[in-house]
Formats: structure tokens, sequence, C-alpha cells
């Protein structure tokens, strides 16, 4: 059995198409992302799956149950993170773990998921008095307070620092390893490429890419980059000259060549050696999902 099913959804606001005949599936176990510019339909599409939106057209199963007709017992079987969340500032930690577990027929042991989410010692804390990543390590705790198969995370690590971003992309991992399915929304495609195994990428209501992140890069055919910098402008054309190299960029004190065989790193650097150039932060860059995504949504910038 399919986790999510998904055909032909539409949904629209007015006479705007925010999801547009949308088509997938999300086998059990996996983390499924789902990835697009501002606007896309990524919220729509996983709200119609929780069953807080009621599509246009199109079916929808989810665990094998309809979200809109067999919403009560579906939501016994999920766990959701909204985009935007929040509590009374005064209402300490595990007086919302006690609050939020008396809503279902089962929880999970509340002082494990505070255990495992590194909260216990704030068990006692009241939500204001938590930082952002707390907050966001909180809400996880209360999407997993019912031990549900599936877990919906909405932009999990929007607003969230680095080092705070890479420690729920643990925790997403460790849902997974303890057999739930994992539907997540993002709009970092390193997030996407790092933990999803399979990405589908919406743009203007519809799909338009799914695979998994390696087959979607490798889909790309784009070059590898080699970038380093120099003193001053440099002749060009030693490079181009570089069995490999497809093309040469320079801007300023920046020199970036583009290729796609094997070796190609090396023979620039003996080109650099042979014609004595002094150069530095050499470094080499491979296409990714970033690529992959702005190829298909173009780099304009949406509101």
């Amino acid at each position: 059995m399919t986790a999510i099913a998904i055909d032909r959804l539409h949904k629209s606001y007015g006479d705007i198409r925010a999801v547009d005949g949308v088509t997938f599936e999300v086998s059990p176990g996996e983390i499924f992302g789902m990835v697009g510019p501002n606007g896309a339909g990524k919220t729509t599409t996983i709200e119609c799956l929780e069953g807080l939106r009621r599509p246009d057209e199109g079916r929808l199963s989810v665990l094998g149950l309809d979200p809109q007709r067999q919403g009560y017992e579906l939501r016994e079987r999920i766990g959701v993170q909204l985009q935007e969340s929040s509590l009374p500032d005064r209402l300490k930690v595990r007086e919302v773990m006690g609050l939020f577990a008396a809503f279902y027929r089962r929880s999970a042991d509340s002082a494990a998921l505070l255990e495992q989410l590194g909260l216990s010692e704030k068990a006692g804390a009241a939500f204001g008095q938590l930082s952002g990543g707390q907050k966001q390590r909180l809400f996880i705790a209360l999407a997993l307070i019912n031990d549900p198969e599936i877990v919906f995370l909405d932009e999990l690590t929007t607003g969230l620092d680095p080092q705070a971003r890479r420690a729920m992309w643990d925790l997403v991992k460790g849902v997974r390893d303890r057999g739930k399915t994992v539907f997540l929304t993002t709009h970092y495609m390193e997030e996407a490429e790092k933990l999803c195994d399979r990405v589908a990428i919406i743009d203007h209501g519809k799909i338009v890419a799914l695979d998994t992140p390696r087959n979607l890069v490798a889909s790309l055919e784009a070059e590898n980059r080699i970038v380093f910098s120099v003193e001053a402008p440099v002749d060009e054309a030693p490079f181009r000259a570089i069995q490999g190299v497809t093309r040469v960029e320079q801007s300023g004190g920046r020199i970036i060549i583009f290729g796609r065989e094997d070796g190609l790193l090396v023979r620039v650097v003996m080109a650099l050696d042979s014609a004595k150039i002094r150069f530095r932060d050499l470094r080499t860059e491979q296409p990714s999902l970033e690529d992959v995504f702005l190829a298909l949504t173009g780099k304009e910038m949406r509101e």
C-alpha cells in the first residue's frame, strides 16, 4: 500500500490556480520532499493531504483514507507541523505535551520524546522562554505525540540559524529511522538534497520534475565548475585549450572554468603551473539540486 496517493489534484482561490493537476505517490518509510518557489502550491498541497483544505478536483488517499470524509480517523494516524505555529507564552512544555496527548486515543511517551529532542531540561520552562530552535523541536514533539505513521513538516527550518537547521535534519532522519514516513516542504535546496529519498519540484501549481536528488541532478547534464582567484587579469586562451573545458568566465579577480570530463581539475592546475599564474582559493563546484531548481523554475524573484 502507498502511504500517500494524489491523482490530478486541483485547488483554486478565485482566479488563482494554486494546484493544477498534481499527481504523485509516496511510499511507506521514505522522506518525500516538495520544493518550489513562493506561491508554487506546496503548502496548499500539504494542507489538502492533512484535511485542512478541501480540493476542488482530484483524488487523495493518505494511509488508504480520504482526508475529507475520514478526517477524524486520519488525524489519529498522522502528525502535523504547520508552517506557522504558536502557543500561549505562559504554557509550560510538559503542560503542552500533556494537553496534546489528551487529544488522541493513543500517545507516545512524552518524557521520552522530550529526551530524544533535547528538551528534557526545558520541561518546566514556559513556551515564551524557549529559543526559536527549541520551539521548533517542541512542535516536532507535538507532531509525534500520537506516534503517527506519517509526519508532515511544512517549511520546518525557516528562520533557523545553520547550526539549528543541521540539528533539525538529524531529527528528521531519526523520525524516519523509527519507521515513520516523512512528507516535507522546503525552499532550501540543500535541505531537500541532504534529507529526501525523492523530491518533487512544483512550479505554478504543477509538478515539473520528480525523482531522487541524484537523478534530478544527473538529468540536468550540467558542467562542473573550477573556481579560483588571481591577482590580476590573465589570458584565458590556455584554459580554453584544455581538454574538456567548455567555457571560461573571468570577472575581476575571479575565474570560473566550466567542463564535464574527468581529470579536469588536474589539467587546470597543470595549466596554471605551466603559465606561472599565482592563484588562491581554488575549489570545485559540482552541479546541485539548486541548479536543477533554477533551470526548471527560473531565476526571477517571486512574491
